[in-house]
């Protein structure tokens, strides 16, 4: 039984920001050797305009060659109706909706307002529970927007109310820009499980400036037990400049284990799939862990 449950984004947030596109074939092999590790939820893509998101284009094909990973479960990113009722149309159980908590961000992102975006999102409630699909409701930028600046508590507080309202299985909160410290994480994290009760509550952190397991660990202590991340630290968001990439999945498990806090995770197999997905980026992964097995076992 595990302590934390971690969730793998590296195919989709890890992947959408990289300017070659990466072929269906080989996402679906990082998602296999995640399988391998035992991560139980992989966010696998995202049903964007191909326009906007190039890298995404491939969501249906993609989703039908991973059917056969019946055991785990896989999650798409969604931005509006349009992409839920592409979604639907696949063997998807879990979509990941998107707002953010400034209007700037929410038109660069998705191209609409915050509140039009809400609005959607109760239309969604209802198909979602028709269709047999859960939602968690993530709020990007919870922490500072590349674009407004810091992000004043209450914005995100207001969001999570109207979202558990409307009736969304998971709240995600995110530090789409990497800018949060240990202290804002406690604070924000700490109203946001008192809002959300028995409501799962998971944390999407990037490691931009080196505090993602900080800031991870500062969840953690508040009572967090679900953490997006991306194996070998890639990713970036194409709307938020500057943006570096994901907290590495191997980093935070690492740390977690030593500290005795079960993940169920291989950790050796999850080595693998971060020198895998490492191969498949153009830009230097954050990941530290996988760096320093790699030096220990050379010297072996």
């Amino acid at each position: 039984m595990s302590d934390v449950q971690i969730i793998d984004v590296s195919p989709r947030d890890g992947l959408q920001n990289e300017q070659v596109i990466v072929p269906s074939e080989k996402k679906r092999m990082l998602i296999e050797m995640l399988v391998k590790s035992n991560i139980k939820k992989i966010e696998a893509t995202s049903f964007v305009h191909p326009l906007k998101v190039p890298q995404m284009a491939d969501a249906e094909q993609l989703l039908k060659l991973c059917e056969e990973f019946s055991e785990i479960k896989l999650v798409a990113l969604i931005p509006n109706l349009k992409g839920f009722q592409r979604a639907k149309q696949t063997k998807i159980s879990e979509v990941n909706w998107i707002t953010a908590a400034t209007q700037t961000f929410n038109y660069k992102n998705i191209g609409m307002n915050v509140e039009d975006n809400l609005n959607q999102f109760k239309q969604l409630i209802q198909e979602s529970k028709m269709s047999n699909i859960t939602i968690c409701f993530s709020i990007a930028v919870s922490f500072g927007c590349p674009y407004e600046g810091k992000v004043n508590q209450t914005k995100v507080l207001s969001l999570v109310e109207r979202a558990l309202e409307a009736g969304a299985n998971r709240i995600g909160i995110a530090d789409t820009i990497g800018i949060a410290t240990p202290k804002q994480v406690k604070e924000l994290l700490t109203e946001v499980l008192r809002m959300a009760r028995s409501v799962p509550v998971a944390v999407h952190l990037h490691d931009t400036r080196g505090m993602g397991l900080a800031n991870a660990y500062a969840a953690l202590e508040v009572g967090v037990k679900i953490f997006e991340t991306a194996a070998s630290g890639i990713g970036g968001c194409p709307f938020a400049p500057g943006a570096a990439g994901n907290l590495a999945t191997e980093d935070l498990v690492y740390m977690f284990e030593r500290m005795g806090i079960k993940t169920g995770v291989d950790f050796e197999k999850l080595l693998e799939a971060a020198d895998f997905a490492a191969s498949l980026t153009s830009n230097r992964p954050l990941g530290r862990i996988r760096q320093v097995e790699k030096k220990r076992r050379s010297l072996r």
